[in-house]
């Protein structure tokens, strides 16, 4: 199997829109509807996006299914690393070490807000936080993920 170029990964789900989180084309972020998510703040390891939920996360009560709480979590903080990089570092693949996700309330769509804030970071090491709130503001999540830099090779 080939080796992934990730600089040519991420400049085909580029956007320039800046209301918009990633363009289309990531299986991932297709599957959970990120180019559709409305980027409410973008800070330095910071943000804040609402999301519609597709049925296709959903549980038969119409809730968002666990196994998925923690597939945002994981693309969330992905994005969250990058964000928090150096200036001129460039982008690297990324795995997850860890992930764990504390369950407060039922998430509920249709419309959900996420935000998530880099924790810290140290050379190839990160730590990122996602918390989901229902669209009237109540705490229903929170995940943390630790993430590992690939080096260059």
């Amino acid at each position: 199997m080939a080796k992934p170029n990730v600089e040519e990964m991420l400049r085909s789900w580029h956007t320039d829109d800046p209301l918009r989180l990633i363009g289309r084309g990531h299986p991932v972020g297709d599957f959970l509807g990120a180019p559709e998510w409305e980027v409410l703040e973008r800070g330095d390891g910071s943000l804040r996006l609402r999301a519609d939920l597709p049925e296709r996360v959903m549980n038969p009560r119409g809730e968002l299914f666990g196994g998925f709480t923690a597939t945002y979590v994981d693309f969330v903080s992905l994005h969250l690393f990058h964000l928090g990089r150096p200036a001129g570092e460039p982008r690297r693949w990324l795995s997850t070490a860890s992930l764990h996700v504390e369950y407060f309330a039922p998430v509920r769509g249709p419309e959900i807000e996420i935000a998530g804030e880099l924790l810290q970071r140290r050379g190839r090491r990160g730590c990122a936080q996602t918390r989901f709130f229902s669209a009237d503001g109540d705490l229903c999540a929170v995940g943390q993920a630790t993430l590992i830099q690939h080096r260059a090779s």
